[in-house]
């Protein structure tokens, strides 16, 4: 049973789960935005692949204005609705003008803020608006609030961002210069198998890359976290060297991890044996230090971080030392990985759930007992008529076990049940039943405390899901 420190420590995980969710989830509706700035970056600044004095020029002002914008724009109208993302909007410009660096981190502070103003005031003067005046309640409500807070973004917040964002520059900086950037590793590799990664993903190396990628053209930035070469070893060790089930889906997983880009398909395969978490973060460190070496960087962040994505945002002249930073984050995860595997004197069992026995097991410290969730597979009290499966934004993962549950179902005449995806925050109420990976459990039940959840560990082949299956079937 879960002591309360244990409870405590895994509440905080799960707010902050929730905070880099929500950085995500401002960000990700826009990625496209910020892969055309990329290309247009990479194609037309002076050192771009076709130089366009003319068209160079579109990039100043997209990272200036548009990208800050839309990330307030969103962040408004997540909280706030429509009427949000319009006060998170004129918030937003107030910082854009009065600062001399691209407010990215700014914009996901102002969105957020003003559409969180809004929505109280509306809570506020709802029952108090004469008929036929709403109109120009609305209205003047929203004019007066926003120009309170363009003039408080102007004066207050973006000041605070910029000493903020200035404080990790230079540390970040330090690190670069003194040649310990692969350090972050350490930070990253953890952070990622804890559903942790987009808080400091999203929040602090995009903006930074960002920034750098308007001054030089490319960043390292975005290959610090996002490098699918540490993740791609570790499952190839896995393949050759792991036993029975994780040796057995662990090819599946490289497809969807290496080519897709969906990198929580490796996390179980490091929870269920904690100790390669060293293989990952060697291979991170290999590939920072690999990334260096030949002065490599992306244009903008790899959304999913899939190598696809990599080689479409690398600039010229740096395809080598991508692709060199991956292989070499291969390679090194792989070495460790395998020497970790190949150490292990544990009897092979025949046993199909060993995998997933073996992530329960090694994140017994990381995640709430059943006793709080609920066993995660007992049998419905009324139909089944909606399946959500959720996860931190809702695509992904997420989407990776939704189209893999809706196939099986097909096969068993069941395609009647309606299966999606979405992220944790926005499952509609009327889900019967919600599919999370366990790490994100806590967080789902602190949105839905009155939903069924079922947890799962393995986005291709989980026990939990088979006994949904054959609940549902007998249903």
């Amino acid at each position: 049973m879960n002591t309360g420190a244990e409870k405590s420590k895994g509440s905080n995980r799960a707010k902050v789960q929730a905070f880099g969710g929500f950085l995500t989830n401002m960000v990700l509706p826009n990625i496209g935005a910020f892969i055309a700035w990329g290309i247009l970056t990479a194609l037309f600044i002076p050192t771009g692949w076709f130089p366009n004095e003319e068209l160079g020029a579109i990039v100043g002002p997209a990272i200036t204005y548009l990208l800050p914008l839309l990330l307030a724009h969103t962040g408004g109208r997540m909280v706030g609705g429509q009427r949000g993302a319009v006060m998170g909007t004129i918030g937003a410009i107030g910082l854009i003008v009065g600062s001399d660096i691209p407010m990215f981190l700014g914009a996901m502070v102002i969105g957020p803020l003003g559409g969180w103003l809004i929505k109280k005031t509306d809570e506020v003067i709802v029952d108090k608006i004469p008929a036929g005046f709403e109109m120009v309640v609305n209205n003047f409500s929203i004019g007066i609030l926003g120009f309170l807070l363009m003039m408080f973004s102007f004066f207050v917040i973006g000041p605070i961002i910029v000493v903020a964002n200035n404080f990790v520059t230079v540390a970040i900086e330090a690190l670069v210069s003194t040649g310990f950037l692969p350090l972050l590793s350490l930070i990253n590799e953890p952070a990622k198998v804890l559903f942790l990664n987009n808080v400091i993903d999203q929040g602090i190396y995009y903006p930074l890359g960002l920034q750098e990628t308007l001054e030089v053209g490319k960043s390292i930035y975005f290959t610090v976290a996002s490098n699918p070469g540490p993740g791609l070893g570790l499952l190839l060790a896995f393949t050759f060297f792991g036993k029975k089930v994780a040796r057995r889906t662990a090819p599946g997983a490289i497809i969807i991890h290496f080519f897709g880009g969906i990198h929580e398909l490796y996390f179980p395969y490091v929870l269920m044996k904690p100790i390669t978490i060293l293989g990952m973060i060697a291979g991170g460190m290999s590939g920072i230090m690999t990334f260096q070496l030949f002065g490599a960087g992306l244009v903008a962040g790899p959304s999913p971080g899939s190598i696809f994505a990599y080689l479409a945002l690398t600039p010229r002249g740096n395809f080598i030392g991508v692709i060199a930073g991956v292989l070499v984050g291969t390679i090194v995860s792989f070495l460790v990985t395998a020497a970790i595997l190949k150490a292990d004197k544990s009897k092979e069992t025949e046993d199909d759930d060993e995998f997933e026995a073996s992530v329960e097991k090694s994140k017994k410290m990381k995640t709430e007992g059943k006793e709080l969730y609920g066993a995660g597979t007992a049998v419905a009290a009324q139909p089944v008529n909606k399946i959500a499966f959720a996860c931190d934004a809702g695509l992904g993962s997420s989407a990776l076990g939704a189209t893999t549950f809706k196939k099986r179902l097909k096969k068993v005449d069941m395609d009647d049940i309606d299966v999606k995806n979405y992220r944790i925050e926005d499952v509609p109420e009327e889900s019967d039943i919600i599919v999370v990976h366990k790490n994100l459990a806590e967080r789902a039940r602190m949105k839905h405390p009155d939903a069924r959840i079922v947890t799962i560990e393995n986005y291709i082949e989980d026990s939990n899901l088979q006994d949904l299956l054959e609940e549902l079937k007998k249903g």
